[in-house]
């Protein structure tokens, strides 16, 4: 299916470096894989629909619920600059 001319193209294209034996085993797997590939392509998905996993899977999430903090001083305390009940950050204009 593959032979070493394709497996030199490929590593060119990705800026690799193979030895001859490397070559060799990269023609050996890369054309295994494509043999089990072939073996998929005979199953028979007529009436399979298209799906992006094995499995359903959803989010957990919870509901967004608002919540005063009221703690400001640790906030403050922790800011590297304040003035008053504000942060302090450098003028950008």
């Amino acid at each position: 299916m593959i032979d070493r001319e394709q497996i030199r193209k490929v590593a060119h294209l990705a800026r690799l470096e193979l030895t001859e034996a490397e070559e060799e085993q990269f023609t050996t797997q890369v054309g295994s894989i494509l043999e089990y590939f072939e073996q998929l392509s005979e199953l028979d998905t007529e009436n399979i629909k298209p799906t992006t996993r094995a499995i359903d899977v959803s989010n957990v999430t919870r509901p967004d619920e608002l919540q005063p903090f009221t703690d400001l001083q640790s906030i403050m305390n922790a800011a590297p600059d304040v003035e008053g009940e504000y942060f302090k950050v450098p003028k950008i204009l």
